[in-house]
């Protein structure tokens, strides 16, 4: 089920809003909710999510009373047990096929295949966080199983994050506030979010899908550069569309999650990017993975070595499959060198100098993490490049983007900027009160319009694809 269906608008959370706020079991709603939510598109693999919560609390708990060098033991089972879950469902196809391929045996029968459990990624990530913290002492581990089981499968950052730590919510599990403001607040957001993914981020697929799909020999020099721009489109409100609701979701429940985007098409450097996209998750392999291994602090080659690791780990996470992986060392690369030097070449560099040279190190990454495979990503950026045939009967850009698409994708390049948001903040602050009681009751209608035209499009069937639930 995702935020953007029949099913989720009209009829779960309807239900679950009332539920919530007619009973005074609100935790227990939440819970039997956010479980009914994976059942419903998961069936039986609910299985694999109530074994996580039962381990990990385990785990949590004798982390916590454990002393000395069985700490650290617990630890590593504890990390190791995710690890190994996350590795079967979602790695062991892709290391038994690559294995089978090499020793040219493709149909052995050990080749292992098995559903990929949606939201997998996050919520282990999120698990062993939770464990890591509580074994640095940052955090105490939850009073019961009914806490822990709330915090792995609350279900509005369930499925595609963002990643929420557990110190971060652990008071607001127990006891939070509720109230018309902080519900308000939420409801604007989950219908900016819903905006984003389906008035955007979907239109824009339907040329970008169309487009990657083509054979190499079908692409012209300006398709391809299209198909890679609508697709830098789709990607961003497809996930911060998604991020967005989730946020508001926990407003509405009372929980306050941390930002996932912070506009990362504007920013100057790819160093900057990742500071601004997917937020969460950043700073997970900064805190878990980059740190611990040393980060900075053995010297410029150690350094170089721990990006690079880092986000080849990225990559692998995003998706079983090379495409994936060199996409993460892509961005390691750029990491690499604007720390060696070019940061600091950037910084003496025309603003809109930067900016182009951001956009154009994204969009080439994107084509590897859009393309099916290696030589599908060759070709294309063959093509890119002034290399590619480009003279069939389907190399004409005005083929895949009417008049109505292409206004989207200007509506959504103007909307990846802040310009928007501060034009809204001056009126707040310049406009006399009256003008402004008013700016507030049309924004209000705006949001209202646009949530009856998203749940319209949905209602109608409109492609409704989400990019995060391959992962």
């Amino acid at each position: 089920m995702v935020f953007s269906s029949v099913p989720f608008l009209f009829y779960f959370l309807p239900a679950l809003i009332a539920l919530y706020f007619a009973t005074p079991w609100k935790n227990a709603v939440l819970l039997a909710m956010s479980l009914l939510f994976y059942t419903w598109g998961e069936g039986t693999y609910v299985a694999i999510i109530l074994a996580s919560i039962a381990a990990n609390h385990g785990f949590a708990s004798a982390i916590a009373h454990a002393a000395g060098r069985n700490r650290g033991w617990l630890l590593g089972t504890g990390v190791g047990a995710n690890l190994a879950l996350l590795g079967t469902f979602k790695y062991a196809g892709f290391v038994t096929a690559n294995i089978a391929g090499a020793l040219g045996a493709a149909d052995a029968p050990w080749v292992f295949e098995t559903h990929l459990p949606l939201g997998i990624s996050f919520f282990t990530f999120q698990a062993m966080s939770y464990l890591i913290d509580i074994y640095r002492r940052d955090a105490e581990p939850a009073p019961s199983v009914f806490t822990t089981a709330l915090y792995i499968a609350l279900f509005p950052q369930l499925i595609a994050g963002p990643i929420v730590r557990y110190k971060t919510i652990a008071k607001q599990l127990i006891k939070r506030r509720h109230g018309a403001r902080k519900f308000a607040a939420g409801v604007q957001l989950f219908i900016i979010g819903l905006g984003q993914k389906v008035l955007i981020a979907n239109i824009a697929a339907g040329p970008a899908d169309r487009i990657f799909a083509l054979d190499g020999s079908e692409l012209s020099f300006a398709v391809a550069w299209a198909g890679a721009g609508a697709y830098a489109i789709q990607i961003f409100f497809d996930f911060a569309g998604y991020s967005n609701m989730a946020i508001g979701l926990g407003l509405m429940f009372g929980f306050r999650f941390p930002r996932n985007f912070d506009y990362p098409y504007t920013a100057q450097s790819v160093t900057e990017f990742w500071r601004r996209w997917h937020i969460t998750l950043s700073q997970w392999f900064r805190d878990y993975v980059y740190i611990p291994l040393g980060g900075n602090r053995d010297g410029p080659w150690r350094t170089y070595a721990n990006l690079t690791l880092v986000f080849l780990l990225c990559g692998f996470w995003h998706g079983a499959a090379w495409t994936f992986i060199f996409w993460g060392a892509w961005h390691g690369v750029f990491l690499v060198i604007e720390r060696i030097g070019l940061s600091a070449l950037l910084k003496q560099t025309w603003r809109p100098v930067r900016h182009l040279y951001l956009l154009l190190a994204v969009i080439l990454g994107w084509v590897l993490f859009r393309a099916d495979s290696l030589a599908g990503a060759g070709a294309y950026y063959a093509t890119m490049f002034g290399f590619g045939a480009g003279d069939s009967a389907v190399s004409d850009p005005r083929l895949y983007f009417s008049d109505g698409v292409r206004n989207v994708l200007l509506l959504g390049a103007l909307l990846a900027t802040p310009l928007a948001e501060r034009v809204l903040q001056w009126s707040r602050r310049r406009l006399p009160l009256g003008w402004r009681a008013q700016g507030v009751n049309a924004a209000w209608a705006g949001l209202f319009f646009m949530l009856f035209i998203s749940a319209t499009s949905i209602a109608g069937g409109a492609y409704n694809p989400f990019i995060y639930f391959r992962f």
